[in-house]
């Protein structure tokens, strides 16, 4: 690790002024520091900001402040009565002890678990732009099959922003131009050719909050994640499904994927596959094969396609069975 400025804020409006690289929990900053990822020259701590509440919005909707503490989040009443996909897919994410340090925002922003970005002996074009993505040709077990490009095939690793993204969440930042809302499905940027640039944020804007919208009457939720061992282990494939389902025939469905895609994947080709169907087997299976349609396996990931297409039709059986 190299040195740096350390420095704290105490307002949101200090941090935002500070132009320095914000820590919170620091579960992925200081890791990566470590490794000599991530070299910032200020590191500035926002723990003190009054960014930790999760209030009720008008309307029935939920404001989560970006301080939040995964945990904090995870067992909520209203999240866990309401958007029960979110509290699952926090629960199902690292440890307690990491989810009592992680945040909202910091968990929006972690960074790839990509072997070759975590090592620096490796070229990488999301840690050095130009030198060159050691997995197109390397173990590319567990990179993404959806996004990827002749650059980047890196997953995103957050299993929270999957089912937010399920949940259209808008994320809120403020800037030295004021502040921004942004629909999560635009917050994230698939790696074209500057993978290096992984969401909308401008230097020194600051994530203050994520807002969820009221769930309509009836919809019921779940996160399914799929991975290598129960604990402690990084998704090969996820599907957070939120559906609304009336009559026996489903109403409205959002549908993401974590695992298989350069970005939390948002798959609308396997919504409208639903839309005004049966909630049954045949129409989960034709959503999962129209959600992997655009698929690109690499030499050693393309059993995801497979088993996220699984994921999806076990995510459906869930909230449909009792429907």
């Amino acid at each position: 690790m190299e040195t740096f400025r350390y420095s704290q804020a105490r307002t949101v409006e200090g941090a935002v002024r500070s132009s320095g690289t914000f820590i919170a929990g620091g579960t992925t900053l200081v890791d990566l520091m470590k490794l000599d990822v991530m070299k910032p020259q200020t590191v500035v701590d926002i723990n003190a900001l009054p960014l930790d509440r999760i209030e009720p919005l008008p309307g029935g909707g939920l404001r989560i402040g970006a301080m939040v503490r995964n945990s904090d989040l995870a067992n909520n009443d209203a999240v866990r009565q309401k958007y029960a996909v979110l509290s699952e897919a926090l629960l199902s994410g690292a440890s307690p002890q990491l989810r009592n340090m992680a945040t909202t925002g910091g968990n929006l922003l972690q960074r790839t678990r990509c072997y070759y970005f975590r090592d620096i002996n490796y070229p990488c074009n999301k840690r050095k732009p130009g030198s060159g993505c050691a997995a197109l040709d390397g173990y590319n077990r567990i990179h993404a099959v959806l996004g990827g490009s002749e650059h980047c095939v890196a997953t995103h690793p957050s299993d929270m922003a999957v089912a937010m993204m399920a949940l259209e969440a808008t994320v809120h930042t403020r800037g030295a131009k004021g502040e921004r809302s942004i629909a999560l499905d635009e917050f994230y940027l698939v790696p074209g050719s500057t993978p290096d640039r992984e969401n909308v944020l401008v230097p020194g804007e600051l994530i203050t909050h994520v807002s969820l919208p009221a769930p309509a009457s009836g919809t019921r939720s779940h996160y399914l994640k799929l991975r290598d061992r129960a604990q402690y282990e990084f998704a090969l494939a996820s599907a957070a499904a939120v559906v609304e389902v009336s009559g026996g025939k489903i109403q409205r469905a959002r549908i993401a994927l974590g695992g298989v895609g350069t970005k939390p994947w948002r798959s609308r080709e396997a919504e409208q596959a639903l839309q005004g169907q049966e909630a049954n087997g045949s129409v989960f299976r034709k959503a999962a094969d129209a959600a992997m349609d655009g698929a690109k396996p690499l030499a050693n990931n393309g059993f995801k396609i497979e088993l996220a297409k699984r994921a999806i039709v076990r995510a459906l059986e869930v909230t449909t069975q009792t429907a």
